[in-house]
């Protein structure tokens, strides 16, 4: 069927469909008019006479009796009532938990069996034990000046004793600025992976090294590197100088040393060197010779299915963790590690070997890049972080390879870089290699630390991490408690987390903002900058509430 368009018909057709429409138009903008203007003075009447209208013209008004159209609005709905916020009351701690640390506390631990000092290790308080409430500075707390303090020699070492009852050598390194975890060797693997350390320094620590089939050293030998060096210093010695105000006989400090030797010789370190108090034992650099002379030395075997770098309440073990084969007696097991400080940004081993599942050396460039480019943008918000010698001691929570600890090598600091137990893939031993320092950690417990530890804490999507894992807030809590005073925090997550971890901090006297990603405030990413107010516990005998600066 054909289509005409109107410019194809006859002229006379034409015309007489030009003369109905102009009929029609000119009413119709009558009624329009007068509807107007009747309607701008409040109500319209409208007739019944209208019916005749519609019949010839069709836009009018349809047929109805006489009506007044009121244009005000008669019905009113209550305004709906504003979203039910849940009530966050966090106060202060009584100040008698001024140096609470949860997870160390030495009431719980009495409750724990006293052989092997395992009633030291962590044991962390129940869910309806965690307390509630912010943990006060002391009254008089002092925030120092952290940024005097110089490491010398460029060597960054990780001091690891048990909580004292009375001066802590922890707390002692980390107020001077020293990297410091409390812990202890009893029976769980210490919070390393395999392959960690270039040096382990026991000063008169006073472990049974030669017990328990050499279970300690064992684990020594686990977090040394291929080549690394264990030192001792302290009992038993040099004995022969020292046993009478070591108050031991002669025949028991002479056995101790002899099973040492027996011990460390069974795992095929060489001894180096002893002079006056110190001895120093090397690890071979790979593992051709050792398992070798398993014809002489029967124990210990090798491990045969274990995860070496496992090691968040783990249990020790008294086999030798096997270091990665080699084809040649003089390669270094697990790859040659680059000096300090092209170590840094070289291909970590781990990576480079394929050790790690999804994580390439591309990926590891772009890495390092990206939390360049983080860190500056850092610096343009938080003037403080910029500020050199500011900050000295920093945490950061979720580490993954490393990167934001890198980027900030040239500043006078070091950072404490923590891999989750629950991250998707360990990278702790990739932040070892490239000379950095770390821990494992379950945010739903508390660190193995002092309060009041940290100048600064970082934390990439750590909320995202333990969603439907445990409660925000008690994660929030601890941060509070090992944050110092004026200690500023930054926390990268998607908006709607940050959001609620806004109305949390905004009730634990800290002063937050939220900023765009630095690559787009189109992104869900943002970044909350946050800075916790100085506050103290009252004056003893006084009850007047915080000291606040």
């Amino acid at each position: 069927m054909a289509i005409l368009s109107p410019s194809y018909l006859p002229l006379k057709a034409r015309k007489l469909n030009l003369y109905k429409i102009t009929l029609t138009i000119i009413p119709c903008t009558i009624f329009y008019l007068v509807g107007f203007y009747q309607s701008s003075r409040g109500n319209v009447p409208v007739s019944n006479t209208s019916s005749s209208i519609n019949e010839v013209f069709p836009c009018a008004p349809p047929d109805h009796n006489t009506t007044t159209l009121d244009f005000e609005a008669h019905h009113f709905a209550p305004d709906p009532p504003p979203p039910v916020a849940r009530a966050h009351h966090l106060p202060p701690c009584d100040p008698k938990y001024s140096e609470h640390t949860p997870c160390e506390d030495v009431e719980r631990s009495l409750k724990f069996d006293r052989d092997r000092l395992i009633y030291r290790e962590r044991h962390c308080p129940e869910s309806r034990e965690i307390l509630k409430c912010r943990v006060p500075a002391p009254y008089g707390y002092k925030v120092a000046s952290w940024g005097a303090y110089l490491l010398s020699r460029n060597i960054l070492a990780v001091s690891f004793a048990p909580r004292d009852t009375h001066v802590s050598q922890v707390q002692f390194a980390l107020e001077r600025g020293v990297p410091a975890l409390i812990g202890i060797i009893a029976s769980i693997r210490l919070p390393y992976p395999s392959r960690s350390f270039d040096m382990a320094h026991c000063s008169r620590c006073l472990i049974p090294w030669g017990q328990y089939d050499g279970q300690y050293l064992i684990e020594v030998d686990r977090i040394l590197r291929p080549g690394g060096y264990w030192i001792l210093s302290g009992p038993p010695i040099n004995w022969e100088a020292h046993w009478e105000g070591w108050n031991r006989t002669r025949e028991d400090l002479g056995a101790e040393q002899s099973q040492i030797e027996k011990v460390a010789r069974s795992l095929c370190w060489k001894k180096v060197v002893q002079r006056k108090d110190i001895s120093i034992w090397q690890k071979p650099t790979n593992h051709i010779h050792c398992k070798a002379n398993r014809k002489v030395f029967k124990r210990p075997l090798f491990c045969k299915s274990q995860n070496p770098d496992m090691a968040w309440y783990t249990k020790m073990e008294t086999c030798l963790t096997p270091l990665p084969e080699v084809s040649d007696i003089r390669d270094i097991a697990g790859g040659q590690l680059a000096k300090w400080p092209e170590r840094l940004n070289a291909i970590p081993p781990r990576i480079s070997r394929g050790s790690l599942e999804g994580i390439t050396a591309g990926n590891f460039i772009e890495n390092s890049e990206l939390w360049k480019r983080r860190v500056a943008y850092y610096k343009k918000i938080d003037y403080q972080l910029a500020q050199t010698g500011r900050y000295r001691n920093l945490l950061d929570m979720n580490a993954h390879l490393g990167g934001f600890a890198a980027a900030l090598v040239d500043d006078p600091l070091w950072v404490m870089n923590v891999v989750p137990v629950q991250a998707k893939t360990n990278t702790l031993g990739v932040i070892f290699e490239r000379g950095l320092i770390g821990t494992y950690q379950n945010w739903c417990e508390a660190m193995s630390t002092y309060p009041r530890t940290y100048d600064f804490i970082h934390a990439d999507s750590v909320f995202s991490l333990y969603k439907e894992r445990c409660d925000m807030e008690d994660i929030l809590l601890e941060m509070d408690r090992i944050l110092r005073p004026e200690g500023s925090v930054v926390m990268r997550d998607d908006v709607d987390i940050l959001m609620k971890v806004k109305s949390i901090i905004d009730v634990m006297q800290w002063d937050g903002r939220i900023a765009d990603h630095e690559s787009s405030p189109h992104e869900r990413e943002k970044i909350l900058f946050a800075t916790k107010k100085y506050w103290t516990a009252p004056k003893p005998g006084q009850n007047q509430g915080l000291v606040v600066s």
